[in-house]
């Protein structure tokens, strides 16, 4: 993390006591975080300081924008139902000016969230339960947001989870082929173009009004999930910097991407990697039961093309930064993105393979879900 003088930036901000302490915090790739400390008498308060990435979130007044309207709202319904909306949801701390974040002389742009105590998120899933707590915690944040007008959010990176449109930036970066390494990778292309009209489903279904515009998160990882340090449950959804209008079959589709899978994203063996029909179990079972009864009968018939599609578009964003060049993933060897490309294509592949299987673990539960 660059080396600020986090008091002038502080200072900016409707803190309870004197800070005391504030240091580096978290391994986000994205934006600068560190965890302040402040006095008040004799208790300690804790927030957490972060600096946005305005590179990647090109627009800092519509995001806080999502951000407020967004925790305030299910801060409401929590405060409603007698839950505790200090830890079951993000807080904003808003400037002395009374603003969402703070805008320094250099441009660069600041804010600050209340720090939840005694809760942890864990970067990998370990065992079942593991993402069943994911999926509680990710279905919960749909069933508070079922009824928020998702239409009156900004789009915080425009056409994000558009697999039409990612599959034409995916054509063009095979026809335009800058590296020259387009024939090095033919059966990729061939796996992924084989696969086009499924790019259309979700897209067209939505355009039908056969699914509904939904809140969604974006970014449906564990390690967005605080979990309670005491009860071990999921308690609160984080980084919200990606909440804005889609399609819930998305967020389920990537929690399942990223914690189903048997393999780590850049897996060099393909043989290790395969979609855990168990965690994919318990996935579901969190995520339906979270959502409450909010989902259709379409949304819960597709979730299993949610996995696929969120999968399948991940994968050719590899291929297609690795045909560019790397311009946009980090890479820590040659041919990161190409080993990224292929175990999302492997996982892809394996889905298909266990499609009735993953159709009857939706079945089971979507019975449940009132």
């Amino acid at each position: 993390m660059a080396d600020y003088n986090y008091g002038k930036y502080l200072e900016q901000f409707a803190l309870e006591g004197e800070p005391v302490s504030a240091v580096a915090y978290g391994n986000g790739h994205i934006n600068d975080t560190c965890l302040v400390t402040t006095v008040c008498g004799t208790e300690e308060k804790k927030y957490i300081l972060q600096r946005i990435n305005t590179k990647v979130f090109q627009d800092p007044q519509g995001l806080m924008e999502n951000i407020v309207r967004v925790t305030e709202f299910i801060g409401e319904k929590i405060r409603k139902r007698g839950g505790d909306p200090l830890r079951e949801t993000l807080n904003v701390i808003s400037t002395k000016a009374g603003e969402s974040f703070y805008r320094d002389k250099n441009g660069e742009c600041w804010r600050m969230y209340l720090f939840i105590d005694g809760a942890t998120s864990f970067d990998q899933v370990e065992k079942p339960e593991d993402l069943y707590q994911g999926g509680l915690a990710f279905g919960r944040f749909q069933q508070l947001l079922s009824d928020f007008p998702a239409r009156t959010l900004h789009e915080t990176i425009p056409d994000f989870h558009n697999t039409p449109k990612r599959l034409a930036d995916f054509r063009r970066a095979v026809e335009e082929d800058v590296c020259g390494l387009a024939s090095s990778v033919e059966p990729e292309i061939r796996f992924i173009l084989d696969r086009e009209a499924d790019t259309h489903v979700l897209t067209d279904m939505l355009a039908a009004g056969e699914l509904p515009l939904r809140v969604t998160h974006n970014d449906t990882k564990l390690n967005n999930v605080m979990i309670d340090n005491a009860t071990g449950r999921g308690i609160c959804v984080i980084d919200l910097d990606t909440v804005m209008p889609g399609l819930a079959l998305n967020d389920y589709g990537d929690l399942i991407r990223f914690g189903a899978s048997t393999a780590a994203e850049d897996e060099k063996d393909l043989s290790r990697v395969s979609c855990d029909l168990a965690f994919a179990d318990a996935c579901t079972r969190g995520f339906v039961e979270g959502c409450g009864g909010s989902l259709t009968a379409n949304e819960l018939a597709m979730l299993p093309m949610g996995a696929k599609l969120m999968t399948l578009e991940c994968g050719m964003r590899f291929l297609a930064d690795y045909l560019q060049g790397d311009v946009y993933f980090k890479v820590h060897r040659p041919g990161h993105n190409l080993d990224r490309c292929r175990t999302q294509l492997k996982l892809v592949q394996d889905m298909e393979e266990k499609w009735v299987e993953l159709q009857k673990i939706v079945s089971k539960y979507a019975g449940r879900r009132q």
